[in-house]
């Protein structure tokens, strides 16, 4: 059972009502990248609820249609653009598409995300791990915001939501290297470019989340026992992202950790150290061509 008040704790809160969230977003275009499970499933949804007009991006065809067809049922609006973001020319090539569309995307929320937990000693024929993970964590994302990007510096106004991970903020685990270092690798870009776009009047959030119980997470068994957040959740952080516009939404214990990884390396080395020898990858990670899913 999740322990429900620790995760209270230990998580961001704060979604606005479904009011503050319809007068911020109704009649705006919204475009959510891994919309077709988890935390952009549950995003698209909120979003097209309070009016948005959700464009859905995902490499999942026939799910993604299946979430687009469930917004329209409920009276909202959604045009799904099956696409896998790891394909950097598919990506360059859509968003004139979108653009000449839609007109203007007022909001990306970049949520697409692909996970793999698996040891060095498992990982020596497969560069492809870090291949498959840089190209949906980094490069398919930067290549998106960069071809969205120009339109809303042009119009002096937008908003770039990146859904990131802790794991950017804290030190490397074992296993997560592929992960972490392309999710980083992100991280720092979107920074970096956020502030040369907010001086054109496009807002960029951070949202640095923990553990979310989703499909993604799943595999790793101790992840269940943790505190975090359901998708629903989640989506409720990003909704609070798209109305109060900050620059970072992050769990509060964040700032502490990362002093604390800087004074404490060396034990802290030791412990990961040790972690690893008490654990073991799952049966999937030893799979030929294992791995978590991707969030898309």
């Amino acid at each position: 059972m999740r322990p429900w008040l620790l995760s209270r704790l230990v998580n961001p809160g704060g979604a606005p009502t479904e009011a503050v969230l319809r007068r911020t977003i109704a009649g705006k275009t919204v475009l959510v990248t891994g919309a077709s499970f988890g935390i952009g499933e549950a995003c698209a949804q909120v979003l097209g609820a309070a009016g948005a007009h959700v464009l859905l991006m995902a490499r999942s065809h026939d799910r993604l249609a299946t979430v687009a067809e469930s917004i329209r049922s409920a009276g909202g609006r959604a045009t799904d653009y099956p696409i896998d973001l790891s394909d950097v020319d598919a990506v360059a090539a859509i968003a004139p598409r979108i653009l000449a569309e839609h007109g203007a995307v007022d909001v990306l929320v970049n949520n697409a995300g692909k996970s793999i937990r698996r040891s060095l000693a498992l990982s020596y024929d497969r560069f492809h791990d870090v291949e498959r993970t840089i190209g949906v964590n980094y490069l398919g994302a930067a290549r998106l915001v960069l071809a969205l990007l120009p339109s809303m510096r042009a119009r002096g106004r937008g908003h770039l939501i990146n859904v990131a991970t802790i794991g950017s903020r804290v030190p490397p685990g074992p296993r997560w290297g592929a992960y972490q270092a392309s999710k980083t690798a992100f991280d720092v870009w979107f920074r970096s470019a956020g502030l040369e776009a907010r001086l054109d009047g496009v807002a960029t959030t951070s949202i640095y989340m923990a553990l979310v119980y989703t499909r993604m997470s799943a595999p790793t068994p101790i992840f269940q026992r943790l505190p975090g957040l359901h998708p629903a959740e989640a989506a409720g952080l990003v909704a609070r992202a798209i109305v109060d516009r900050p620059r970072v939404i992050a769990p509060w214990w964040i700032y502490p950790a990362e002093l604390l990884s800087v004074a404490l390396r060396d034990p802290l080395d030791a412990l990961m150290e040790r972690l690893y020898r008490r654990t073991a990858d799952t049966p999937l990670a030893a799979q030929v061509d294992g791995g978590h899913p991707c969030r898309a």
